[in-house]
């Protein structure tokens, strides 16, 4: 494997005081026998031996706590100490994980093991705090919401994983479980009222029951018009909404169909012949050529001084401008941006040249919003993306309340300060490797690669 030769090869680089290796093996526990199995764990750890790599720590998952017994046949038959093995069972969330580890005294190791030269060391609580505020939360996950999903994907879910992590990270942060509800998008379109009127009354069922709804990217003709008919109905039924990538084209589409009256309003992916093209072919390079057209990675975004109220702007912390990640080819036609806004369509988030659109938001609605980009990319557990905070706020009537207590959950919540703790170490890591980072400029543009294409 060739990233187990780039580590073997690494260690010698930066020098044992610089390297650690975590090993992670399953130790089962036959409900047979109710006994710790060790032995996939003495071979997982021969044959990294025989590539190359030693463990110095052995990470053992397992249903229930490995007991010191087997800790110490571990440490027999794959030579390290009974305190280089740590069990890690089974808990009530993976971000549990962390604090458990803390709490067995991981730090202290890393820190003696790396000569990190931390004496004494600082109280771990205070960056685990987050962590465990976090898994306290999970769980005591006080309500539930419903978040539709109206894809073009559907019948493999993992193809919105992105999307559902974050939808995850947002409901976690205010303490809400999010369930899922993926509708296939072209179930929506009234072809299927006649081919198939079961799929298509069940889709439109699931769409009724949400809280809120997302229409995520995706490329090619099949399923626009449902995405196009669900922007329609969260408009109309004052249903939150998040359109991303293609969701924001379609928002556009429909606006332009329905309120603007511009009868076959179409994006050109879609219909070359379209008699009003709100959504065109922007390419950033190569105009006329298909192939590396698109607009790939990290991209600022500048919020217009005319919208302080913005609502998306307030859930991004009141800032000027913000970077996202960004996947497409096609932007909103920039001849038609003044009748979308004399309308209430206002296109809140612009490029620095101010040619493209990035974020859309509706007024005299709870919460209408569409961007351009990919916001679920940035998305972190302790730090949620801001139009899905924004959406599970308000898919839960809470979003007002959130504005009116200076965006925070509760009055008495502390300004977060560990982000600038993790600056912190992060550059004490650095220093100590003497890690310098070459290649920051073009870091966004391989990192969406395995990405499919998006509207």
């Amino acid at each position: 494997m060739a990233f187990v030769e780039a580590f073997r090869q690494f260690q010698f680089r930066v020098k044992r005081e610089n390297f650690c290796v975590a090993h992670v093996s399953l130790v089962p526990q036959p409900k047979t026998t109710g006994e710790h199995k060790t032995k996939p764990t003495q071979t997982s750890v021969r044959e990294l031996r025989g590539l190359g790599l030693s463990p110095d720590i052995i990470v053992c998952r397992s249903e229930k706590p490995i007991g010191q017994s087997v800790k110490e046949k571990i440490s027999n038959f794959c030579h390290v100490a009974p305190e280089q093995i740590i069990s890690i069972p089974d808990l009530k969330s993976v971000y549990q994980v962390p604090v458990f580890m803390e709490n067995h005294g991981m730090a202290e190791y890393l820190s003696k093991r790396l000569q990190l030269g931390i004496t004494p060391l600082p109280p771990i609580r205070k960056y685990m705090r987050p962590w465990i505020d976090l898994g306290d939360r999970m769980t005591n996950l006080k309500s539930e919401i419903t978040i539709g999903i109206v894809g073009k994907y559907t019948r493999l879910e993992d193809s919105y994983t992105s999307i559902t992590k974050a939808l995850k990270h947002a409901g976690n942060k205010v303490g809400y479980h999010v369930n899922l509800m993926f509708i296939e998008a072209s179930n929506l379109e009234a072809v299927m009222l006649r081919d198939d009127p079961v799929a298509y009354h069940n889709a439109w069922h699931n769409l009724c029951i949400c809280d809120g709804v997302i229409v995520p990217g995706g490329f090619g003709k099949r399923g626009v018009e449902g995405k196009i008919m669900a922007c329609q109905w969260c408009r109309i039924n004052l249903k939150p909404f998040l359109g991303i990538c293609l969701g924001f084209q379609t928002a556009v589409i429909e606006y332009a169909r329905n309120v603007l009256n511009l009868e076959g309003a179409h994006s050109t992916e879609v219909c070359e012949d379209t008699p009003h093209p709100v959504v065109i072919d922007m390419p950033e390079h190569n105009p006329g050529q298909m192939g590396g057209t698109m607009r790939l990675g990290k991209r600022t975004t500048i919020f217009k001084a005319s919208d302080n109220n913005s609502r998306i702007k307030l859930l991004y912390g009141n800032k000027e401008q913000i970077d996202e990640r960004h996947r497409h080819r096609y932007e909103v036609n920039p001849d038609y941006i003044k009748r979308f806004e004399e309308k209430g369509l206002h296109f809140v988030g612009v490029d620095v040249d101010q040619k493209r659109m990035e974020i859309l938001e509706l007024e005299n609605h709870p919460y209408y919003v569409a961007v351009q980009y990919h916001p679920e990319y940035l998305s972190r557990p302790l730090n949620p993306s801001p139009p899905f905070l924004g959406l599970v706020l308000a898919a839960k009537d809470r979003l007002r309340v959130y504005f009116s207590r200076g965006c925070k959950l509760s009055p008495r919540e502390p300004q977060s300060d560990y982000d600038s703790d993790d600056v912190g170490l992060e550059e004490l890591t650095a220093n100590k490797l003497n890690i310098t980072n070459d290649h920051d400029d073009n870091s966004s543009a391989y990192s969406s690669s395995s990405f499919p294409e998006t509207g």
